[in-house]
């Protein structure tokens, strides 16, 4: 009896010690990844921001902040879910966005180009979930995949907006003062 004892003792403390997970050591280092990318394309869109208020689209430059915003609330999302699935969280450096774009059409081509990557790793996370039968992470993807559908929409709309009314900062300005009202 002592010694089944001491195998339980030391398996309990084993759990105490390092915590108990509810996800793969494979699987936490994807989602660190993925709340590393998502504090990257705020960072990104801050930056797109930046270069649009320089050249007096502040409507854009709004859009853009918002935009920046949910890029932020989607790593906290990933992070609170690795925590919360017993993981642990490994914030990774962030690295320097570009700066400088010839456009406001340049920056949203890199909007829509940058929204079809991030949905490719979104995808690519979704499939490892599948390949590791995590069903709970799975789950929670399914936010983040529907969500990409609409973050595509909204790049691609904007984008063909600019290119029917043409990359012209005069032309622009009906497009700066809605895109101005987002919330």
């Amino acid at each position: 009896m002592p010694r089944y004892e001491s195998i339980i003792n030391k398996k309990t403390n084993e759990r105490c010690n390092r915590g108990y997970k509810m996800i793969s050591k494979t699987m936490e280092e994807a989602l660190n990844r993925q709340v590393n990318r998502e504090f990257f394309s705020e960072y990104l869109y801050l930056s797109m921001a930046a270069y649009l208020e320089t050249i007096s689209l502040r409507g854009f430059a709004k859009w853009m902040r918002v935009q920046a915003r949910e890029e932020r609330s989607h790593a906290l999302k990933i992070f609170e879910y690795i925590v919360a699935r017993g993981g642990k969280v490994t914030l990774g450096a962030i690295e320097a966005p570009k700066a400088k774009w010839t456009s406001a059409g340049k920056v949203f081509e890199e909007v829509y180009a940058h929204e079809q990557k991030v949905s490719g790793m979104i995808n690519a996370i979704v499939d490892l979930a599948i390949k590791e039968k995590d069903h709970a992470t799975f789950e929670m993807l399914q936010w983040f995949v529907k969500e990409q559908v609409e973050e595509e929409e909204q790049a691609l709309e904007v984008l063909n907006q600019v290119r029917i009314v043409g990359d012209i900062i005069g032309h622009l300005f009906y497009i700066d003062h809605y895109l101005g009202k987002r919330e």
